[in-house]
Order: structure tokens, then sequence, then C-alpha cells
């Protein structure tokens, strides 16, 4: 063979290694394009932790959409991995097993490859079954299904079956520009909307969130204003079932802390230091009026005396029932209630995360509030604090929470519930409530091609709704109904951070004549992603 065959098979020799080279820098290339794509859930849910209703690196904003944007996909430890999330600022809702920071804040654009339409979008798949088609968008979903068996104080403390599809969720978020972010929460619940009879259908349909994230740097972000949480406690901002190991919700949250607590609001967020983050909002206020919304005359008042109304905070059911507005120009009265809300997951402690958090609203009192004698009702402001903390023992499967609440009224004889001749619901100076939980983490080894936990926990809390203080038409007769004690134990296993099972067993004691007679035994089974 000559030298210039001898070339010539050196050419086509090097033009194949070439084409090889060429061909293994694409695949390189696409590897590293679909690694970023599975690296971005885990950043944005260590920024994220902090804040629930902060997508960005920003303050636990509330909203727990943005999370669903971009769900975790490996298991966590409770409390560690909720720590890092906490550091994380999207509206994430951290791994149920993640280290207990703030769980559900807006999603981090910041974070995020740039949005394109030649960029494969870094969003998960729409609800986990195919990708998005649309660069940007993302639909996540929790749920929860409850069942078991529990007394009913109505009937002397009957033990009664029951089950209920509590709540189906969507989580739609879609990312504008890399810098301008919509969330959304449309809730399902107990099993539907509307009232059919024959399928023994009572359930509702609702927008809890809906608003538009400005992230402009990570000191300060502007949340439109829309349907957004309150920024107080850290249940009520991270709620999803994966969030807390008993089947109901934590008792802090069933009134002194009305979870969950949205309203019409908006809001500022951002990052202080490292490690810190706040949020302050402005909201429409709570009223204390409970009755039904088609009772509101068109005036915008209470009905008128002598019809009666039922009043939005008592000595039984706390705030439970004085949510505002979110449907109309039907507020009872033109007040504007402030929330603040600050972090801390510090570096220097890994494992531990805290928030502190206040309310105020300078009246709750309706248009036209009157005792059943007629006398009408003045003004009355309201003040709510919340401090809570949430440890994971590195390198063990322990973890601690504990919380303190208190409302404080600066008129109680103002009060709809001191004023309707039923003395059994009288409200004092001020309410509060406090509790403790000690969970253990226990692997489980896999199954079915996950990695389970196993999760034994005990929760103590107290709940004082009917302090000293009372003042009105009523006679001052507290029962003691509203003097609470709630032992509450279980356990929750986690097949993967994205689905949760349970079992709770809880004793309800109080200081009425017949105490609570409201223990149950319950089962749930609660899913996030």
């Amino acid at each position: 063979m000559g030298y210039g065959s001898a070339c010539a098979a050196s050419d086509d020799t090097n033009e194949v290694l070439l084409k090889k080279l060429e061909k293994m820098e694409q695949r390189i290339e696409t590897l590293e394009a679909e690694l970023k794509q599975k690296q971005a859930p885990a950043a944005e849910k260590q920024t994220s932790a902090t804040d629930k209703g902060t997508k960005s690196a920003a303050p636990s904003a509330s909203p727990k959409s943005a999370n669903a944007a971009v769900p975790a996909d490996q298991p966590q430890d409770s409390q560690s991995k909720q720590d890092s999330q906490s550091k994380q600022d999207s509206q994430s809702k951290q791994d149920p097993k993640a280290k207990p920071t703030s769980k559900s804040k807006p999603l981090d654009s910041s974070k995020l490859p740039p949005l394109d339409a030649a960029t494969p979008a870094p969003d998960k798949p729409i609800l986990g079954l195919a990708p998005s088609p649309v660069a940007g968008l993302s639909i996540g979903a929790y749920g929860e299904i409850k069942f078991g068996v529990q007394q009913n104080p109505a009937a002397n403390g009957a033990w009664q079956n029951g089950f209920d599809a509590a709540r189906f969720v969507l989580l739609p978020t879609y990312a504008i520009t890399d810098n301008i972010i919509f969330n959304a929460e449309i809730e399902f619940e107990h099993a539907g909307s509307g009232f059919d009879a024959d399928d023994k259908l009572h359930g509702t349909a609702e927008i809890e969130q809906i608003w538009i994230d400005f992230k402009i740097m990570d000191q300060f972000n502007w949340r439109s204003p829309g349907v957004d949480l309150v920024p107080i406690g850290y249940i009520n901002q991270h709620h999803e079932p994966t969030q807390f190991y008993s089947v109901n919700r934590p008792e802090l949250y069933n009134g002194l802390i009305p979870s969950t607590w949205f309203a019409g609001a908006s809001s500022v967020y951002g990052t202080i230091a490292d490690g810190l983050t706040y949020q302050v909002q402005v909201s429409s206020s709570i009223e204390d009026f409970g009755g039904d919304f088609g009772l509101r005359t068109a005036a915008n008042t209470v009905p008128p005396f002598p019809a009666g109304y039922m009043a939005g905070i008592d000595g039984l059911n706390a705030l439970g029932f004085s949510r505002p507005v979110r449907g109309g120009f039907a507020q009872l009265n033109d007040t504007l209630a402030y929330a603040g809300r600050l972090d801390f997951s510090p570096a220097f402690l890994p494992g531990f995360a805290s928030s502190v958090s206040g309310y105020f609203s300078p009246d709750i009192t309706p248009r036209g509030a009157y005792a059943d004698t007629g006398a009408l009702l003045g003004r009355n402001s309201v003040g709510i604090f919340d401090v809570e903390a949430r440890y994971r023992v590195p390198d063990t499967g322990l973890e601690l929470r504990g919380e303190y609440v208190r409302v404080d009224f600066s008129h109680p004889e103002n009060l709809r519930a001191n004023n309707d001749t039923d003395p059994t619901n009288n409200v004092g100076k001020s309410m509060f409530g406090y509790s403790g939980e000690i969970a253990y983490h226990v692997p489980m080894g896999t199954i079915l091609n996950s990695d389970w936990e196993a999760v034994p926990f005990y929760r103590y809390t107290y709940e004082n709704l009917q302090t000293g203080g009372f003042a009105g038409t009523d006679a001052n007769l507290p029962t003691g109904a509203g003097q609470r004690q709630f032992h509450t134990a279980g356990l929750a296993i986690f097949p993967s951070p994205k689905l949760v099972l349970k079992a709770t067993y809880q004793r309800v004691i109080d200081k009425s004549i017949t105490g609570a007679l409201s223990d149950s035994f319950l089962g749930g089974v609660g899913f996030f992603f």
C-alpha cells in the first residue's frame, strides 16, 4: 500500500474518531442537562425550607404551591432536611422527612435554569405522569383520607365510626419569567363540591391561595395582592399531611390558629442573613362574626336586632369561625390586619429551625354588632403571638418540636360570645396554648424499591380558651370546657417522603363537668408531590 493510501486510511480513521468524540460530547451535554434538572428541586428545597410562602431566597412566605412545582424526590431525615430546606426559598413543601424548618415557600426562580422554548422545562412532570408541555409550568398535589372511630360529645361520648375524604388539593405553578412566578392552590374538601343527599356528599371547592411573586432580590421581594396564608406558626404554612405525624393537624391549629388561615393579602419578604428570613403582610382582618354569609345585610352589617348572630370568636372554638371574607366586598368592617414573621435556621446548629410570628388587627367588631339586650358593641382589637421550634438531633433519629401561642383582646366586653346569653362560651382577656412533641425516625429498609421509615411520636398539648377577664352582659360563669389537655400518640410510616400512612390515638381532657368525651382512634393516608 502506497503512501497516499496510508494517508487516506489515516484520515478516515481520524474522521471516525472525531465523529465518536462529537457524539460523546453531545451525550455528556445531555447528561449534564438532565443532572441540572434533577438537582434544581433539591437546591430549591434547601432554599425553601425557611419560608414556605417564599419561593425565592426569601422568608418563609406562606404558600404551599411553589413547592408543588419542585417536589423532593429523595428521602430526607425529617428535621435535618427540613433545616437545610429552611435555608432555601422555594415555596416548596418540604419533604415530610426533611428537617422541620419551613415547608412551603414560593419557588425561587433564581435557582432554576433559564426558561426558553429551546430548553426543556426544569419542572417536575405534571402530576408525576408526563413531562410538562409548557416550559415553566408545574402541577403538584397533596391530599389526605381519614377513617376510624371517635367519641361524639353530643351523644354522651358514644363511639361512632367515620370516613372522610378530607381534601384533595392541586398546586399549579407557572414561571411567567425567571422573576415573575404565578402560584395557586385549588382545594376540594370532603369528597367534592356541593350537596348530594343520596351520596351523602357535602364538600367544598375553593381557591386557598392565588398570587404572583415578583422576585427582585434576595433581600426584598413582593407578593402581589391575592389570597395568601397568614404567616403565623409553622403548620399553617406547612400543613400538608407529610409535614406532621398525627392524622389530624396539631391541636393549636384548630382554633387558636385557625388553620388553614388564609386571607386577601399582599406581602414583602426576603433574606436578612444566612439562615434568617422575614415576611411582612397586610391582609383583610378577621371578624367576630361566625354566622352564615347569607345573613349579612345588603349594607354589609350583621342581621338587625333582635335576630341574633353567631360569634366568630368564643371560648370553645377560639378563632375557628372568625375567617375574613375572600369572595366579595361583604366585609363587616373596614379594618386591615398586619402580620410579620421571622424564620431562623442557623448554620452553626444543624437540624434546628424556629420561627417567631405576630398578628394585629385594630378592630374585629362587625358593623352593627349588638348584645342580646340590643346594646351596640364597641371596638375590639386582637393580637396574636406565636413562637415554635423544631430540632432533629444530628446523626440520630430523635426529633423534638415545641410551640406556644397567645391571643389577646383589648376589650373582651365587646365580644359577641360575652353578650349572647350563653355563659358557656365566654371569652376572657386572653387565650393561650402550648405543645411539646417527641418523635423518633426508624429506618425500615427497602420495600417495593423504596426506602421506608417509621416515626412513632407523642405530643402533649394544653389550651386555655377561657382565661380571666370575662366582661359583658353574660354571667361570669366559665365552665372549664375551654381548658383542655390533649394526649396524642401514634405511628407514621413513610413508604416515601411523598407518602405517609398514619395511625393515631388521642385522649382529650377538659375541666367541664362531663369531660371532653371526644377521644379517637384514627387512621389516615396522606400524600404530597
